[in-house]
């Protein structure tokens, strides 16, 4: 049996992650694919419960332990459900993966991208990604976009505009690094074509989606 894939979507807040997410899990579904949604940090119920942790807007946690808590909650969803997942054939598609903690506290709260580099590679062992489809948008418009949601604000989002500069910094940093696994998208277009765009960047990955 061949091993599936990983993909995960990366951007900054407001940039439209979960809804690409969604758009791409019914595309590459009817298309046929053995395909999972799973969100960061979560997607079991231990890294569920570092996730309450780390966005409670109430708790005072500092950048080492933030990377810290990140890396764990991670570590947890690899060994429960990616590496199954991965070795039983099935695709995964991810809402934020380690580029999110290499952007936000390695840039974001300025840990130093190698330093977090090097706890989330213990983290998450073999399960790198195939393809990461990072979407960029203002950080001003990207907030705009969370505050428009009517919810409170978690202690991330809660961040000033010179921390979002930073970690998008590190997103383009990332992808000047490795461009053929992290492919920019625009996320000021409207959702349908940020999904068409994100299929046309996965499509080397699908001959056989893309035959059907």
């Amino acid at each position: 049996m061949n091993r599936g894939r990983l993909i995960t979507i990366e951007g900054i807040d407001g940039a439209g992650k979960t809804t690409l997410a969604a758009g791409l899990l019914d595309a590459l579904i009817s298309r046929g694919l053995d395909i999972k949604l799973l969100r960061e940090p979560g997607g079991v119920a231990a890294a569920e419960r570092i996730r309450e942790l780390v966005i409670d807007p109430d708790l005072h946690v500092t950048a080492r332990t933030e990377a810290l808590l990140y890396a764990a909650a991670r570590a947890q969803l690899v060994e429960e459900a990616i590496e199954p997942s991965l070795n039983a054939g099935t695709w995964l598609l991810l809402d934020r993966f380690i580029d999110s903690s290499l952007a936000y506290q390695g840039g974001g709260r300025e840990l130093g991208i190698d330093a977090v580099r090097a706890i989330n590679d213990f983290a998450i062992r073999t399960a790198q990604p195939d393809r990461t489809l990072l979407l960029l948008i203002d950080p001003q418009r990207g907030r705009s976009r969370s505050q428009s949601r009517g919810r409170a604000p978690d202690r991330l989002e809660r961040e000033h505009d010179d921390f979002f500069e930073r970690t998008l910094a590190a997103y383009l940093e990332l992808s000047s690094q490795d461009p053929e696994r992290i492919r920019k998208i625009d996320a000021g277009q409207p959702p349908d074509q940020v999904l068409a765009a994100a299929l046309v960047e996965l499509a080397d990955l699908l001959p056989d989606v893309a035959a059907a």
